[in-house]
């Protein structure tokens, strides 16, 4: 009985809250721009991912070739290609954590319209702690291009 009561007192008072157009106005064009950082953040995993499965099928590719005479390059390929791959993978699980963090933002920046608890110290760190995922899985992207760029050449004189 009593949960009923305040969970129908909780409900209406958030009814209220809610109710007013100027506040949900004011919530949509808080997180109008993290959603949009969102959305960049899905893009460009969309590019790194694409490359991710090139570099599996080519390094799947590879493994299945059997000339003996081209072993040594071949391995060499594949030792290349894997290098790219620990990049991509990283890139990925980056900017992955980034949009994670970007979304709690967004969830954060609507509840704060709504309720009175000071959270914009925590918003603003979670802002930037995003912005740094974003630039370290941009610089990890960056290393696997220059990689690609380079060629598997360049890996294989290294060695």
């Amino acid at each position: 009985m009593l949960l009923e009561l305040l969970s129908g007192g909780i409900a209406s008072e958030l009814f209220e809250r809610t109710a007013s157009t100027p506040a949900v106005q004011k919530a949509l064009q808080s997180s109008l721009a993290p959603a949009f950082l969102l959305v960049g953040i899905g893009s460009i995993m969309n590019v790194i991912v694409a490359r991710l499965n090139w570099i599996a099928g080519r390094i799947e590719r590879l493994e299945a070739h059997e000339d003996p005479d081209k072993a040594a390059r071949v391995q060499a390929e594949i030792d290349w290609l894997y290098r790219r791959r620990l990049f991509a993978r990283r890139a990925i699980m980056l900017s992955s954590l980034a949009a994670v963090i970007i979304s709690v933002v967004i969830a954060l920046l609507f509840v704060s319209t709504y309720v009175d608890a000071q959270i914009g110290t925590l918003i603003a760190v979670l802002w930037v702690v995003t912005i740094a995922l974003l630039i370290t899985g941009l610089g990890h992207f960056l290393r696997e291009t220059s990689i690609a760029a380079r060629g598997s050449e360049s890996f294989r004189k290294k060695r």
